[in-house]
């Protein structure tokens, strides 16, 4: 084991929400500072790891090990690959801007960017975990503080910040009710006593029946399909973003959700490939019904934040249908597709949460003409619905036409209608943005300044990896193909010839 660059990534907010706990609570200034700085050590040791990161070895890489609970085979066991290390960038590009979103958070402060500073970090120990107990650890971690922020900073009058917080945080629970039992399935089927490991590798490499394959896939799909959004388990989703403050949306609709999928992958698709291809028609199905039935209910809304919280439930539509492709392109796709949707929905609730701090609603018909008053943001709105629409030139577009290529070849049909969708999405995205920016000038709103200072960084951050992925989309897909086709490579080895007829590899 080389240097520790995981784990200090890992360790940076986690040691600046200690160092908070013994700063003075009227030091705002300092609270901040420290929390900027140790977000911006955990992205520069991302962006070190993702650029130094070796093709040609390919594989996990910057892997660190040490035994933690040897009778259990539990291991503290960091890494990344093609798939987790995009996940990880996507988190600390996220959690910095996030940071800088809450810049004017007046009600207890340094409670507010302890927690921030611990949800942050609870996720991204579950994308570099290499062990199955630890990665499920992170997972938990990451509800405690999401609800305690909900419930004292969010804000939402369709419901209470309460009842949003409940919602959110029973579902994730029951999700991960069916998400634990799962795993220790398939910790007990792998080895025999005395060769028992929750290490992922060591699973996947496990051999089990095609009954349980069913069996326990279909435990991690309610498990990670809930924190997914997939439906029908999504309804606790819209409520969650709406009831949250804008830095907790960001993260919850950035990198929150994308756990789900990444669990699917990296546990589900490459240990339970049987099972994975049991249920890829059930899981396309109900991504089609993700895709339409959330975009729908988004041209209904008039609230700003459900608006984007059922747009982000239709766009997961469109990563599980990559993934019930079950072929290359399709989870080439899925993953690229939830990085792109992770920039683009965290500065879509980065600039729905500036409006809201200046203007005190977010009720579509409420507003109209910001543009006039706030030009800036009415560039990171325009920004964030191009690239939702899938606009080529910005980093959503290769990703969902990567997954339509891949779908296609398995579920044409359901292919077609989740494109269709694309349809509904313009019309709900264009809509929201043509009330809330454009029109005539309002002189009620001329006294709202516009973003100025620390408030530019989630656009300026975000802004340009929406821009920078869309002109040279290799920067993120050839590091997603590096994971992908080895993992699918595995489950082809793993079913043989005969799963290559109506499988859908």
């Amino acid at each position: 084991m080389g240097f520790p660059l995981l784990t200090i990534a890992l360790l940076a907010p986690i040691i600046g929400a200690l160092v908070l706990v013994f700063i003075p609570k009227d030091e705002h200034k300092i609270v901040k500072a420290i929390s900027a700085f140790v977000m911006a050590i955990s992205l520069g040791l991302t962006l070190v790891a993702y650029f130094g990161y070796d093709f040609a070895k390919g594989g996990m890489q910057f892997t660190e090990d040490i035994v933690w609970v040897k009778e259990l085979g539990v291991t503290y066991a960091m890494g990344v690959d093609g798939i987790s290390l995009p996940m990880l960038l996507l988190t600390n590009l996220i959690g910095f801007s996030a940071v800088f979103a809450s810049w004017n958070v007046e009600k207890r402060p340094k409670t507010f960017f302890i927690l921030l500073l611990l949800l942050i970090a609870g996720v991204m120990g579950t994308f570099i975990a290499r062990d199955l107990f630890i990665f499920f650890l992170f997972y938990e971690v990451v509800v405690i503080p999401l609800y305690i922020m909900v419930i004292i900073w969010g804000s939402s009058k369709r419901v209470t910040k309460e009842y949003a917080g409940m919602k959110l945080t029973i579902y994730l629970l029951i999700g991960s009710a069916f998400l634990l039992v799962g795993l220790i399935a398939i910790y007990l089927n792998a080895y025999p006593v005395g060769q028992r490991t929750f290490m992922i590798d060591k699973l996947s490499a496990a051999s089990y029946s095609e009954p349980f394959q069913i069996f326990a896939f279909a435990l991690l799909a309610v498990g990670f399909g809930s924190l997914l959004s997939m439906f029908p388990f999504h309804s606790w989703s819209p409520d969650g973003y709406a009831g949250a403050p804008t830095a907790v949306s960001m993260i919850h609709a950035g990198v929150l959700k994308k756990i789900g999928g990444y669990g699917l992958i990296r546990v589900g698709l490459l240990a339970l490939p049987l099972g994975a291809k049991f249920w890829a028609p059930v899981i396309a199905f109900l991504a089609v019904c993700n895709v339409a039935y959330a975009a729908m209910i988004a041209l209904a809304q008039k609230d700003l934040k459900y608006v984007i919280g059922y747009s982000s439930v239709s766009h997961m539509g469109y990563v599980l249908i990559g993934l019930a492709a079950l072929n290359v392109i399709g989870i080439n796709g899925a993953v690229a597709n939830m990085f792109a949707h992770g920039v683009m929905s965290a500065l879509f609730f980065s600039m729905i949460g500036y409006v809201y701090e200046k203007t005190h609603t977010r009720y579509i018909p409420d507003l109209g003409g910001l543009a006039h008053q706030m030009p800036r943001v009415a560039i990171g709105f325009m920004m964030a619905g191009m690239a939702s629409l899938g606009l080529p030139g910005l980093v959503s577009f290769i990703p969902e036409f990567t997954i339509f290529v891949g779908s296609f070849a398995v579920y044409p049909t359901m292919a077609i209608i989740a494109i269709a969708g694309i349809i509904i999405t313009a019309l709900y995205t264009l809509r929201a943005l043509a009330n809330v920016l454009f029109g005539p000038r309002r002189p009620e709103f001329d006294h709202y300044p516009d973003a100025k200072g620390p408030e530019m960084v989630p656009l300026l951050v975000l802004g340009s990896v929406l821009v920078l992925g869309g002109i040279f989309p290799h920067l993120i897909l050839d590091m997603v193909n590096s994971g992908v086709e080895p993992l699918v490579s595995a489950m082809m080895a793993k079913l043989g010839a005969a799963a290559t007829i109506g499988g859908g590899f």
